[in-house]
């Protein structure tokens, strides 16, 4: 359970009201009922108003900004051609590269490098799509972390209660969505930092499969396990986003996508989507067992309102070995970021945050046979992960074991058992993405949370996140998952 502390709510600011909508922004933008300009400038107000409190930009890019939206309002009124998200407000995690600034991934010591002399892939997708890049966002340093409690740049903050912790690493843009600064942001995940935030900040986030999106231009933290994915602050507002994202890069070779495949039209036909016949399971034992009364309580609303709306649903359902995938997760993970860093934290020790040098040096120093064991794990992990998608199209299960906690929670009582509370909210994302699988995380309020968000997992087979999409929407639509 959280400590209880005095609940700290970021504060009304009706002279910058928090941005609508993705998909009603969208409409907004396309119909003429707002320009670019004034959509970008209602979020500079946002941002200025509230993120002194909130703290999830590092960097922002006004000017540039400025003229990206004036771009699109001039070739509207010239009746071009536009994108699918002309004019929409966005920004990035700090380890997406950013074309002449210097891509920080949260750290001290990436400060003395060159700038970026391309954008990331994904960010000229967005940009190609017609959105418009207003800055880049707080993060764990070099991703390793599940709170954002970074020592350099200070902690992202809730806001639903300023004093807890906005999740991690990818902290910032799970802050900027729930806080109404920008309806679209881009994270990553290795081992739960889009689903985390997404979580602890009540807001919509995806992790796809992996190698579906290109990661080419992006500071690396787990080459083996590293997805990147899209929050926004409704489900058909992340899937536009999605395909906007879609890119087979060749030139990426841990991009494994051969071809777009386009999610958004299935979720924007009218009335709700048919659920008759998707066979959905609730995952049990180890994912009920480390999860308290509020996350069991979003799975059983999100449970019974799929199965309200006509889905197949049963209980009960095991995941094949999820505590050695987690373990073996860990090792990849400390394996592969220590020899990461190592060249630097032999000479730059003293600019990396304490936590990190740990966790790295100690990854550094692991035997070569367990990084080699947890990857031949991981084959047959992923196989018998396949197969039991055989029996079922989508599976639900909490995205963090509790809602966020205070920042500066160094332990956490979990039934009964205590954990150190910075890598226990990863214990039930962990061992789905070592498996690649895409999961939606769906944002819930459910009554044991007291007024805080608890996320849920929709989890779908490798390269079907059309089917995570579609049971997110029935939540959305059923007034279970939704943004406050």
């Amino acid at each position: 359970m959280n400590p209880r502390t005095e609940r700290q709510p970021l504060a009304h600011h009706p002279e910058a009201p928090a941005c609508p909508s993705l998909s009603t922004l969208v409409g907004q933008l396309q119909s003429g009922q707002v320009s670019a300009r004034a959509a970008l400038e209602a979020c500079v107000a946002r941002i200025e108003a509230t993120d002194a409190a909130v703290n999830a930009f590092t960097g922002k890019r006004y000017a540039a900004a400025r003229a990206a939206a004036d771009q699109v309002d001039a070739d509207r009124a010239q009746g071009a051609t536009l994108g699918p998200l002309a004019g929409v407000p966005f920004a990035v995690k700090n380890l997406f590269d950013i074309e002449g600034e210097v891509t920080l991934a949260g750290s001290k010591v990436n400060a003395s490098l060159p700038p970026a002399g391309a954008s990331a892939v994904l960010v000229q997708q967005l940009q190609a799509a017609g959105a418009v890049l207003v800055g880049s966002l707080n993060m764990d340093e070099f991703a390793y972390g599940f709170t954002t409690e970074n020592t350099h740049y200070g902690p992202s903050r809730n806001p639903h209660d300023l004093g807890r912790i906005a999740g991690g690493s990818s902290g910032g843009s799970g802050a900027a969505v729930a806080a109404g600064q920008v309806p679209l942001t881009l994270g990553s995940d290795t081992n739960g930092s889009i689903r985390v935030p997404s979580s602890l900040c009540g807001v919509w986030g995806l992790k796809p499969t992996f190698g579906r999106l290109s990661r080419r231009g992006t500071y690396p933290f787990v080459n083996s396990i590293d997805h990147l994915g899209p929050f926004a602050n409704d489900l058909r507002g992340l899937a536009l986003a999605y395909d906007a994202l879609q890119y087979p890069d060749p030139l990426d070779p841990g991009c494994h996508a051969t071809r777009v495949e386009a999610v958004s039209p299935l979720l924007h036909s009218p009335g709700a989507p048919d659920l008759a016949g998707l066979r959905v399971g609730v995952l049990s034992g180890y994912f009920h067992d480390h999860a308290g009364p509020a996350a069991r309580e979003g799975v059983a609303l999100a449970a019974s309102a799929l199965q309200a709306q006509g889905a197949n649903v049963a209980r009960g359902i095991e995941w094949p070995a999820p505590q050695v995938a987690r373990a073996a997760a860990f090792i990849v993970t400390a394996s592969e970021g220590g020899a990461l860093h190592l060249p630097r934290l032999r000479t730059q020790r003293a600019d990396f945050e304490p936590l990190s040098v740990d966790r790295f040096i100690s990854g550094a120093l692991q035997p070569a046979a367990w990084y080699l064991r947890a990857q031949r794990f991981r084959t047959w992990y992923r196989r018998a992960v396949l197969a039991l998608f055989q029996d079922w199209d989508v599976l639900l299960t909490p995205a963090t074991p509790v809602p966020a906690t205070p920042i500066g929670t160094e332990w956490l009582t979990l039934n009964g058992q205590q954990f150190p509370c910075r890598p226990a909210m990863g214990l039930l994302t962990q061992p789905i993405s070592f498996a690649g699988c895409p999961v939606v995380a769906a944002p819930l309020w459910p009554d044991a949370a007291e007024g805080l968000p608890v996320g849920v997992q929709v989890i779908a087979a490798p390269w079907r996140e059309d089917l995570a999409l579609r049971a997110a929407l029935a939540l959305e639509q059923a007034g279970v998952a939704r943004m406050r």
